[in-house]
């Protein structure tokens, strides 16, 4: 009798298991990569190449979502508004912490869980190439002449690019006057248009821009590839203190998405960082492949927002 008593235990069991809900697996719909910038821009670029490469590792299904405005507010209040189920990945770069540089800022970095940094893009200063100043010491040259009223353009006050101009000024003992649009691609323009003697921003920023070319670079030693090969360093001039300003991007989800979520992010990451098609568009794009992650991204993080904090100081007291 007790055999049976527990053979019919059994098969209850049994039946209820077979009635209860598999546990979720990550993901189970399509996954945001919410991106600052808009459609055609670098960070347009990067979200759909990791797509791209992404697609030899899972089964998920990405879709870019472009939400511009504000310096990336508009991007990162989505991320922070939403809910914590890791169907919103952000593209963020160095550029995005100057939105927790104000101490009444809505949203903090510990609203953000800083997944992964993958470029290293060192920054650099563009010219014409028909303007007769394209060298450092030219743009020293004109920038004494002009006594503080030589053009540098860039996007964003305060912004990364913004810092790297201030940080290039005194390294260089010149004085410059920063003139601010709402994206890199409408400082070239204007660039182009000769409203402007430099624009500040990397070496893959001139691909597909035959008119412009990178006069200095901001990195220990000179870019791997006969293209990038070409352009000399601050150090090998002379400039002290320059040498390893960089851009730098990658992802962010909010913080407190379910561990399954995140692991399988890291996993994801991990290998697209590694894959070699990744690493020649980044190698491509006069950049560096890297793959920073917890610690090591977020002490970086930290260091920047001093940087900015310090800038927006720096913009208020003028």
């Amino acid at each position: 009798m007790k055999k049976i008593f527990c053979l019919i235990v059994l098969i209850i069991e049994l039946v209820l298991l077979s009635f209860s809900p598999a546990q979720a697996k990550f993901p189970e719909r399509p996954i945001n990569i919410v991106v600052y910038l808009k459609p055609g821009g670098a960070g347009d670029i990067f979200a759909r190449r990791f797509d791209k490469i992404a697609a030899k590792y899972t089964d998920a299904k990405f879709v870019v979502m472009n939400k511009p405005g504000a310096g990336g507010l508009v991007a990162l209040t989505y991320i922070v508004s939403g809910k914590p189920d890791g169907y919103n990945l952000a593209y963020v770069t160095k550029s995005n912490i100057a939105q927790f540089a104000d101490a009444d800022a809505k949203i903090k970095i510990d609203d953000l869980d800083w997944l992964a940094m993958l470029v290293s893009d060192p920054e650099s200063l563009i010219v014409q190439k028909t303007s007769p100043i394209r060298t450092l010491d030219q743009i020293v040259t004109d920038a004494k002449a002009k006594k503080g009223a030589q053009l540098w353009v860039g996007p964003a006050a305060g912004g990364n690019d913004h810092i790297m101009a201030r940080k290039t000024w005194r390294a260089l003992g010149i004085e410059a006057k920063w003139v601010p649009f709402e994206s890199g691609e409408e400082a070239m323009v204007n660039l182009m248009g000769g409203h402007g003697i430099v624009y500040v921003g990397n070496p893959g920023d001139v691909t597909g821009r035959p008119d412009l070319e990178n006069a200095v670079i901001s990195a220990p030693k000179r870019l791997g590839g006969d293209v990038w090969g070409r352009i000399p360093t601050f150090k090998e001039l002379g400039v002290r203190g320059l040498d390893e300003e960089i851009m730098w991007r990658g992802f962010a989800v909010k913080k407190g998405i379910p561990e399954e979520a995140r692991k399988f992010y890291v996993d994801l990451i991990t290998k697209v960082s590694n894959d070699p098609q990744w690493r020649k568009y980044i190698e491509d794009e006069g950049a560096d492949p890297v793959f920073y992650r917890d610690d090591k991204f977020k002490g970086l993080i930290k260091e920047d927002h001093k940087d900015f904090v310090e800038a927006l100081k720096m913009l208020r007291t003028k």
